[in-house]
């Protein structure tokens, strides 16, 4: 019985995972013992188990597990429901709470919550780790099963188990909503000292956030900007090349970000027009990637002063490489180095200007950002920009 399903077996996985990378002919050369043996146990399971799975699901699975040896929480094998959700995600909105997931130490941690979203309102804070959702267990979960589980349609409620560090688990239920993601806001702040600061705030990076700051500051232009205090605190990050786009506006013609990939190093550059304004830049923990690599890029030409906390310490790339009928690899394909060449993964930005904001009142303070009266880091960088502009 076995024997008589291996040949169709053999041909079905053969041509789907022909079609998904061309190195598989390389793994059927040099290692056919392994491939056997896994085409073995799809026989077993097909023919055998009480519960037979199609064999497409079980493909999807072994894809699945290649991606996950290589120990990497960045990389992943979408399925196209997966795969959908994340390109809503980037470019469009999608029904859900607004977190940023990771696995850290197999457990599923907040990198941020985005800015104004249930989750952010809910007082969920990066580093907190979600313990259950809706009483499932989230050891050994995946972060794609993770998100799909906070995922759904908006006016249904899902119930976050979240501990945090020195404080006992909590049940935080929070009601799902139609997640947009505008990325980029801003305004002229109102001070005793003086005239002309303005406040940019970029949530996070999508396909349009450089359309949008170039608006942005259009609009503040026309208001009398003579600085700009830039937050990017609890920015997860984002597309590379809106990261781009955005240290264009800030930095002068020169380097900035190196990729540094299996094939050698690519290098972003700036042109000569910048904005060329006194700049404070405020970061924090939940400040990672896209964010780092523009809070890096100012750092390192000196064309602003970083205020708050050390950044989370993503320097890796990740890269999404289509398969066909709407699934997709996500893989970390490079790390980016600072135009100092400087390697922040896992170490992050330390800032020029430390800044603790009081744990009791962060939350307060940056969701409803800018807040001058309860927001310390926001008032050293208003302190800061005051005694350039006098």
């Amino acid at each position: 019985m076995i024997r008589r399903s291996i040949p169709r077996i053999l041909t079905t996985v053969i041509i789907l995972l022909l079609l998904i990378t061309g190195v598989f002919g390389y793994v059927i050369a040099t290692d056919f013992m392994h491939l056997g043996r896994m085409l073995k146990v799809i026989g077993f399971i097909e023919t055998q188990a009480m519960d037979p799975v199609p064999i497409v699901d079980l493909v999807d699975g072994a894809l699945a597990g290649m991606v996950d040896s290589l120990e990497d929480p960045y990389s992943v094998y979408m399925e196209p429901k997966v795969y959908k959700d994340l390109s809503a995600h980037i470019k469009g909105s999608y029904g859900g709470v607004g977190l940023l997931i990771t696995m850290k130490d197999k457990q599923l941690v907040v990198l941020s919550p985005f800015k104004g979203t249930p989750a952010h309102k809910a007082g969920i804070k990066a580093e907190d780790i979600i313990t259950k959702i809706d009483g499932k267990e989230t050891t050994g979960m995946t972060l794609d099963d993770a998100a799909e589980l906070m995922k759904g349609k908006p006016g249904t409620e899902v119930v976050l188990t979240v501990s945090r560090e020195g404080t006992e688990p909590k049940d935080y239920p929070i009601v799902r909503e139609e997640i947009d993601l505008p990325t980029v806001t801003g305004e002229m702040l109102k001070t005793a000292e003086v005239d002309g600061i303005g406040y940019i705030n970029i949530s996070m990076f999508s396909d349009t956030t450089g359309k949008d700051l170039n608006k942005t500051l259009t609009d503040l232009q026309s208001k009398g900007l003579k600085a700009v205090v830039l937050d990017l605190r609890n920015n997860p990050g984002g597309a590379l090349n809106a990261a781009v786009d955005v240290a264009e506006a800030f930095v002068p013609k020169g380097p900035i970000v190196h990729i540094v990939g299996r094939e050698g190093t690519n290098v972003y550059e700036a042109d000569s027009e910048y904005l060329n304004l006194p700049l404070v830049v405020l970061v924090n923990k939940g400040s990672a990637s896209a964010s780092e690599i523009v809070s890096g890029a100012i750092k390192d030409t000196g064309t602003g002063t970083i205020v708050g906390t050390t950044t989370f310490g993503k320097g890796l790339v990740q890269t999404v490489y289509p398969l066909g009928k709407g699934a997709a690899v996500k893989l970390t394909t490079a790390k980016y180095l600072t135009p100092d060449k400087r390697d922040i993964n896992e170490k992050g930005i330390v800032p020029d200007v430390i800044v603790e904001l009081d744990a009791e009142t962060e939350q307060e303070a940056l969701l409803t950002a800018p807040n001058l009266e309860k927001d310390s880091q926001l008032q050293k960088a208003v302190e800061i920009l005051a005694g350039k502009l006098k």
